[in-house]
């Protein structure tokens, strides 16, 4: 590989002050120098082990890239990991309750001296845009804070788990935690021991490999009994949310879910596109006409225009209208049950989402990537997810829900301190 025109890390810098000064010192003992230990030698002039030697050159022979490759050219990836949204969000939320400044350029050197994550700045913007935060001057602050819907709308959901609490912290209804994710055949882990003479070899085929979309839910009991779907996904790639619908989603919720969950049970899931499909008639949704529109204004008797677009009349029968409602919500209902949303962009608020980190992990383990051997180890995997498991992670989820109630209410008395200062 050629170097040239390239910029060098600062370890690279100093692998060449390494090596020169060992050639230098070299000089100074003598004409001739003993080439027999090439390994060594190596090493010692760059100030590095013998084993690392030995295991880059096993890598270079089995024609794999280096440990250290070029970052790949094109543009940026558009999402972060979805494990990195809390972790942000607290980060942010911190600084915020100390009053402190707080810049995109932080937030990029926290994650990469913290979390050993390196994001490209236009992703992590675009990425605190989609979760609700703002970067503008301040009364006594400049500094990125969650814009008020997004706190909204947590806050209206807290509200509604905390009047689920007794006193004592027990349950006034059942809850019940549902989710769905996928898994691909190739699922493995990145690390393996092996020989160093050998090099990393590992008979892993390209790309992922099947996928099949899994759907499942949880209460503090741990799994509901028989709830468990597993199909084939009809692609490869993609989000999963995409190759699920509504047919196979509500087909399951109301033959597998209903009637094994405890009676009145409150059931929390996220705002997925097949969640939340419209009940027939309801009014207005996007795709309804302008003619439509027109004529529920003339009939409620309600002002408008002519010359108004048919954003302006959909925005004006949206705020006027009766409040939606989805189909999800009336089959719930019908069965005596209720559903409950979590916020956008808070996958910390739902404890399946760890659930489905240790399935994974445990598949990643002993794949073999073969789908006999896929198939056989995940009903093994769905085993480590125990009741205990499902306690705990609930647990987790009230503290942290305990922690946002108060630090939001804390966050907004020093702002309203801060309006009156300078007002």
């Amino acid at each position: 590989m050629a170097f040239q025109g390239k910029e060098f890390t600062p370890e690279m810098k100093q692998l060449i002050v390494n090596l020169k000064l060992h050639f230098d010192e070299e000089k100074k003992k003598g004409k001739s120098v003993l080439t027999k230990d090439a390994t060594g030698r190596v090493a010692h002039g760059l100030g590095i082990g013998e084993a690392t030697v030995k295991r880059v050159m096993a890598t270079h022979k089995q024609g794999f890239p280096s440990e250290v490759e070029e970052k790949a050219k094109g543009k940026p990836p558009y999402r972060m990991s979805l494990n990195l949204q809390p972790v942000i969000r607290e980060y942010i939320r911190q600084k915020n309750l100390k009053g402190q400044k707080i810049s995109a350029e932080q937030i990029q050197n926290y994650l990469l001296q913290k979390h050993a994550v390196e994001i490209p700045m236009s992703t992590l913007l675009r990425s605190l845009n989609r979760l609700g935060f703002t970067y503008g001057v301040g009364k006594r602050r400049t500094a990125l804070k969650e814009r008020d819907y997004v706190v909204l709308a947590r806050r209206r959901y807290l509200r509604k788990k905390i009047a689920n609490r007794n006193n004592d912290g027990s349950l006034k209804r059942p809850e019940v935690y549902l989710d769905e994710t996928y898994i691909n055949k190739n699922h493995s882990n990145q690390f393996t021991w092996y020989l160093e003479e050998d090099g990393p070899w590992v008979n892993k085929p390209s790309g992922k490999g099947p996928r099949v979309i899994v759907v499942h839910a949880i209460t503090v009991n741990g799994w509901v009994n028989k709830a468990q779907l597993v199909f084939d996904a009809n692609r490869r790639t993609g989000d999963y949310h995409g190759q699920m619908n509504w047919d196979n989603f509500s087909k399951w919720f109301e033959t597998q879910l209903l009637p094994n969950i405890p009676k009145n049970s409150l059931i929390i899931l996220d705002n997925a596109k097949y969640h939340n499909v419209f009940a027939e008639g309801t009014f207005p949704v996007p795709a309804t006409r302008k003619k439509a529109l027109c004529g529920w204004l003339e009939k409620n008797n309600i002002p408008w225009t002519t010359d108004m677009l048919k954003p302006e009349l959909y925005e004006l029968c949206k705020r006027l209208a009766p409040i939606p409602e989805y189909k999800l919500d009336q089959i719930a209902e019908a069965a005596g049950h209720s559903i409950l949303r979590t916020p956008q962009y808070h996958p910390e608020l739902q404890p399946i989402e760890t659930c489905w980190g240790v399935v994974k992990n445990y598949m990643a383990d002993h794949c073999d990537f073969t789908m006999k051997n896929f198939r056989e180890q995940l009903p093994a995997a769905f085993t480590k997810v125990t009741t205990r498991t499902c306690k705990s992670l609930i647990a987790k989820v009230v503290t942290q829900e305990e922690k946002y109630w108060i630090e939001d209410t804390k966050l907004y008395e020093e702002i309203d301190e801060d309006s009156e200062v300078l007002s």
